[in-house]
């Protein structure tokens, strides 16, 4: 079970067969949402103290460990000069759908799709209709892709150099925040029909994305969505955030999307900051 969230369970990956080429970055295969055995010790501290304390304790182990296959995922990227995208929501607000768009508008940019669920290879199935390469895992009780799992399914993917790779995250709000999966940038879809105060509510998610997508703007009006409100309130968050409109039913924001995407692309190969 992970302290940091209280999930757990068995995970699989849903990926055509392939054979590993040379120079694949090794990951352990330890499930690291475990708690170490270390015991702490304080004087006169009381049990709930020491709940606390072992509780922080074993969330710094079980984000340290992540941040260092974070490391490693993000060297393999490097090398290949890809882009890395974790896309970001809670369930419903049309990330895959988005997806599919999106990569029937790329062409022959090469790219490849990890997708994560609790369970079902649904997305994965609807991603690969569209002639993409995909892996799905399905995280059981898990709530949030981590970086080992992101670095196993990397494995099973042929990455070509200058690629974007797209991880389609479980549809949380909250945890996935806090895992670094050693993409380049958080993408938070937020669909319209949320609630303007969405933002406010997890504010940890919108303070890490770098760019958030309000997506469903052909419905804004059938529900009185205020998509200033929307706005002001992302960057109460985090002012710095990039805020995108789009529709992925009708094709409106996608041109700008692309254009996002290309840009940091760019950015990247050129070795500037991300």
């Amino acid at each position: 079970m992970c302290a940091v969230c209280g999930c757990g369970g068995t995970v699989t990956f849903d990926a055509p067969p392939r054979h590993l080429h040379a120079g694949s970055h090794p990951h352990t295969h330890d499930h690291h949402h475990h708690g170490t055995g270390d015991h702490l010790h304080y004087g006169t501290a009381t049990l709930r103290d020491l709940s606390q304390a072992r509780t922080i304790a074993v969330e710094m182990d079980i984000l340290s460990k992540n941040n260092g296959f974070a490391r490693t995922n993000r060297r393999a990227l490097q090398t290949l000069g890809a882009y890395a995208v974790n896309l970001v929501s809670s369930p419903g607000s049309g990330k895959t759908t988005m997806l599919c768009r999106t990569i029937e508008m790329l062409g022959d940019t090469p790219l490849a799709v990890i997708e994560g669920d609790q369970q079902t290879s649904n997305d994965a199935e609807r991603i690969r209709a569209t002639g993409a390469q995909a892996v799905q895992i399905n995280t059981g009780k898990g709530c949030h892709l981590d970086a080992d799992m992101v670095g196993h399914a990397m494995e099973h993917l042929a990455l070509r150099q200058g690629s974007f790779l797209f991880i389609e995250n479980v549809g949380n709000l909250v945890c996935p925040a806090a895992f670094d999966l050693g993409e380049d940038a958080k993408v938070a879809i937020l669909s319209v029909t949320e609630g303007e105060d969405k933002p406010l509510k997890y504010p940890d998610m919108f303070a890490a994305s770098r760019l958030a997508i309000l997506n469903k703007t052909d419905l804004a009006q059938y529900c009185d969505s205020d998509l200033a409100a929307y706005e002001a309130n992302l960057r109460r968050i985090n002012p710095r955030i990039d805020i995108l409109r789009m529709s992925a039913r009708t094709g409106e924001g996608l041109p700008e999307w692309l254009d996002w995407l290309r840009a940091r692309h760019m950015e990247k190969q050129m070795g500037k900051t991300a």
